[in-house]
Formats: C-alpha cells, structure tokens, sequence
C-alpha cells in the first residue's frame, strides 16, 4: 500500500515514520523551499541536506517517477519538491495524508480511492476529507473524525517543563534568517541565538535548541521560527514527538479501517 503525505514537517514526518514502520510505502510531498522547524526529525530536510534519516528511515529527494519507484524498491522514503501533486498523480497510491498543517479549508473532490486524511484544522469529514484527525493536545489527541472536523487551532504552544508561550522562538524583525546554530546546542537565557537582518535573536529562556529554521528563508516579524526544550536533553531531538506519534496512530488505525470496510 502507497501513501503519500502532504508536508513533512515534525507531524507530516511522524506520520511518514509509522507508516513506514507498519509496512507502507511512503511518499513525501513539499514545497520548494519548506518552512520545517524541528529539522532533525522532518523528512522535509532533505530537500536541503539532499538526505535525510529520521530515527532509522532514511529518505531522498526524487524528482521524478523513475526516481520515486527506484527509492521505493530500495525502502527509502521519496521526498518529491511537488506542492501540486502533479507529479505524485501519475502514481497509484492509496492513502493522501493532508499534514501541511494549513489550517483552513482545503478544497478536495473525494472519491474512493485514494482515501483522503486531514490532520487538524481545515477539515471535515466527508467534505474534504474522509476522515480526519485530532491535533490538538488533551484527551482526544490522535482520535480519529468519522463525522465533524478537529478543534480550532488554540494558538497555544504545547508544554514543555511547565513553559508554553516562553520556549517559542519568534522573529524579532522582518527579514531573512542567518544563524548557523546547531540544533542541540544548550543556549542560555539572553544567548544571541543568530540574526534576522541584523536584529539578533536573543533566548529568553535556558533551553536546548530543538527546532529553528532553515538559514536563507524571510520571514515576518513575530513569526514562529524555533523552539527551545528546557529540559536541556539533547538526546531527545533525535526522536519524533509523542504528539506526532498519537497522530500518526490515528492515521494508521484510520487507513486500516476505511480499507476493511470498503472491501
């Protein structure tokens, strides 16, 4: 069975992950230039680094359908620069996972195949989607919508350590990001993390630096562009979150029974 995931981000990768481990085939779907934060763990990276492992599934830019099938022999997850899936649908997958995490209404013609997955908001099932998932922290993560649509976005970051809103990092200017800062690096509160247009980008926190994003990219100012982990563990920015897997645990257990129940 062949999946293709829309963004591969944290959540999108999380997805691409447990799928991959539960025997699908996978392929990751971007933009030219992705706005990842959390690099060491997005499959997304790869359109930067030409490669990208998270945890032990590799991943490599395609960009082509000779490609694509050749990467999918071998076990290695495509990443394919292709925001129209125009490439992708000269392919017979089974599953669209929508994980770009747009959250407003995407516009989808749905038919029985391929089945279609919403991750967060913007969907409703039987709309846009066939089901859609929970993506909001609490009691119904993961859970997966047969009917209705996921919680409105809260704005509110998850907690980490107690820390919300003080872990984000944000742009203190409009321009273009120039860090070099390594992911894992343990940063002090009132550390110059990097610039933006010469306007340094100070931690106001102690924190390890487990997401920010790629060197090169413009952004507005107050944008969210990194996060800090106050539980200074590097180690940990080796794994997908536990959210990214309660969510691809609904996408699984979503997958199996549309195609249990349509046989």
């Amino acid at each position: 069975m062949i999946a293709v995931i829309r963004g591969g981000g944290d959540l999108g990768s999380g997805i691409a992950l447990r799928l991959r481990h539960s025997g699908f085939k996978v392929i990751v779907t971007e933009i030219a230039q992705p706005i990842v934060l959390r690099r060491t763990v997005a499959f997304a990276n790869a359109i930067y680094e030409n490669g990208m492992s998270v945890e032990d599934v590799n991943s490599r830019i395609a960009e082509n359908i000779s490609d694509i099938d050749l990467l999918l022999g071998e076990g290695i997850i495509p990443v394919v620069i292709d925001p129209d899936l125009s490439i992708v649908d000269q392919i017979g997958y089974d599953v669209l996972v929508d994980a770009r995490m747009l959250k407003i209404f995407t516009e989808y013609t749905l038919h029985t195949k391929p089945m279609l997955i919403g991750i967060g908001p913007g969907f409703f099932a039987n709309k846009n989607c066939h089901a859609a998932i929970e993506t909001n922290r609490g009691h119904f993560l993961g859970r997966v919508i047969w009917d209705g649509s996921p919680e409105k976005n809260t704005g509110i970051p998850g907690k980490i350590d107690s820390l919300d809103f003080e872990r984000v990092i944000r742009a203190p200017a409009s321009g273009i990001i120039n860090s070099g800062a390594t992911l894992g690096k343990l940063i002090h509160k009132g550390d110059i993390i990097g610039y933006i247009s010469n306007v340094p980008i100070i931690a106001s926190i102690d924190g390890c630096l487990r997401g920010l994003m790629h060197d090169g990219i413009f952004v507005q100012k107050d944008t969210k562009i990194g996060d800090l982990d106050p539980r200074m563990n590097p180690y940990l920015i080796k794994f997908v979150s536990e959210k990214s897997l309660a969510i691809a645990g609904g996408v699984l257990e979503a997958t199996l029974s549309y195609f249990q129940n349509i046989k």
